[in-house]
């Protein structure tokens, strides 16, 4: 039985260069869970494992079915209230949204029997019942590869903000990363996250 792998099917949503690049994606189906609160808290922390056991139990239904898949690399969508930069914001006031990836065949009425097979193994993650299988469409986008530790984000993102003035062209969506780096198992100066922004145009060339 092969295993789906999205990373190696999926390489320009799960690669990017070190410099701007335009990519394009059209509609994708994740497991996704909100909230709000320092990345480094025990909320963010509950809800990133809630979210990995229902796409484990997924995994684990598929399988059966001889269609295993490896279960994707960790996203998250952030945003702050009102007209302010997120840097200028105390961490615990930051909103995420959480995702994984799901393969195209992933079923909805799967994601519910997953659901009720994690929940009843995991009694304390009750924030199980929060995650939602829906859709994000960002459509055109610029991204870049960040490497290094998060606090130096705003380097790679300030090559971004340049990279679009000089197209004459603006942010439309929610910033986003892919986290390709485990921050457990890799040293800071080498984490690597793709970061990411939809953008005005409709269609991007180059």
């Amino acid at each position: 039985m092969e295993k789906l792998d999205l990373a190696k099917t999926y390489k320009s949503y799960y690669t990017a260069p070190t410099k701007p690049q335009w990519v394009e994606f059209d509609p994708i189906w994740y497991v996704t869970i909100q909230g709000q609160g320092d990345p480094d808290g025990i909320a963010f922390s509950k809800e990133t494992e809630a979210l990995y056991t229902l796409s484990y139990s997924i995994k684990g239904i598929y399988k059966k079915e001889e269609k295993d898949f490896t279960v994707a690399k960790l996203e998250g969508l952030w945003w702050v209230d009102g007209d302010r930069k997120a840097l200028d914001v105390p961490r615990d006031e930051w909103n995420w949204k959480l995702l994984i990836r799901m393969p195209d065949y992933v079923r909805a009425e799967s994601v519910e029997e997953a659901r009720s097979t994690a929940m009843s193994k995991k009694k304390e993650l009750n924030v199980i019942s929060d995650i939602k299988y829906e859709t994000l469409h960002e459509g055109a986008c610029v991204q870049m590869l960040h490497v290094g530790p998060y606090a130096t984000e705003p380097e790679t993102l300030k090559q971004i903000e340049d990279f679009l003035a000089e197209h004459s062209q603006c942010i439309r969506g929610l910033h986003h990363e892919i986290y390709l780096s485990d921050p457990r198992k890799v040293e800071p100066s080498k984490m690597k996250t793709i970061l990411r922004y939809p953008i005005a145009a409709e269609v991007v060339k180059g």
